[in-house]
C-alpha cells in the first residue's frame, strides 16, 4: 500500500463563518469543495484555533447588533491582528470597513476603505456580471450582486482586485483582509475561497 503524499498527511485548513445571519450554509460548501473544514462562529471561544474567517452576506445591521450582543467585535479584531486571513462579501465588506459613507459607526474598521451601502439600489435591483479579477486569472469570476455595497474611497496600502463597469472598486485586499461586494458563495467558482485558503500562513 502505497504511503500517503504529503498533501494527504496535511491537516485541514480550519475555516471559521460567522454564523450569525446570512449566507452561512453557502460558505460552508464552498469551504468543504475546496477541502477545507467550515466551523460555525457564534460566540468568542469559537474562533479558538481557526486558520481564517468568513463574514458573510446578510443584513449589516442585524449582523452589527448580533456581534456586540455576543461580544464578538474585539474577539474578532485580535484574530485579524494575529495575522489571520478574514473574508467579507457583500455585508461582510461593510463590517469591515474603517468608515461608512452614510455616517454609520464602524463595526470592526480593519479594512482602509469607506464603503456605501445598497449603492446599487434595492432587492429588486440585484443583478449578475462577469468581472475581471486578474488575480484570479483570465477567466472572468461571475458575480452576484444583492443589495450590493461599493468601495467610495480607498486607503493607503489597499489593494483593487476588481472594479465595476463604473470603474468602482468592488473586491479589495489589505494585507490579511479580503472583501468583495458581491456574493463568490452564490456560485460554483471557487477561485476567491481558495485564495482566503492560500493566504493562510503568508
Amino acid at each position: 500500500m502505497a504511503a500517503p503524499s504529503p498533501i494527504d498527511r496535511a491537516p485541514r485548513s480550519r475555516v471559521g463563518i460567522l454564523a450569525l445571519q446570512g449566507d452561512v450554509r453557502e460558505h460552508a460548501d464552498a469551504i468543504r469543495e475546496i477541502g477545507g473544514e467550515p466551523v460555525s462562529v457564534r460566540l468568542p471561544r469559537d474562533l479558538v484555533g481557526l486558520d481564517a474567517l468568513i463574514l458573510p452576506g446578510g443584513e449589516s445591521t442585524t449582523m452589527r447588533n448580533l456581534i456586540d450582543r455576543y461580544g464578538l467585535r474585539e474577539p474578532i479584531r485580535a484574530f485579524a491582528d494575529g495575522g489571520a486571513p478574514i473574508l467579507g462579501t457583500c455585508a461582510g465588506m461593510i463590517l469591515l470597513a474603517a468608515r461608512i459613507a452614510n455616517g454609520d459607526e464602524p463595526v470592526l474598521g480593519l479594512l482602509d476603505v469607506t464603503v456605501r451601502r445598497n449603492a446599487y439600489g434595492r432587492q429588486l435591483d440585484s443583478f449578475e456580471a462577469d468581472l475581471s479579477v486578474p488575480a484570479l486569472g483570465a477567466e472572468p469570476l461571475h458575480g452576484v450582486f444583492i443589495r450590493a455595497p461599493v468601495v467610495s474611497e480607498l486607503g493607503g496600502g489597499v489593494e483593487v482586485l476588481a472594479r465595476d463597469a463604473d470603474e468602482r472598486p468592488i473586491a479589495v485586499r489589505q494585507g490579511n483582509i479580503l472583501a468583495t461586494a458581491f456574493h463568490p458563495e452564490l456560485t460554483s467558482d471557487r477561485r476567491v475561497h481558495r485564495l482566503l485558503l492560500e493566504m493562510i500562513g503568508q
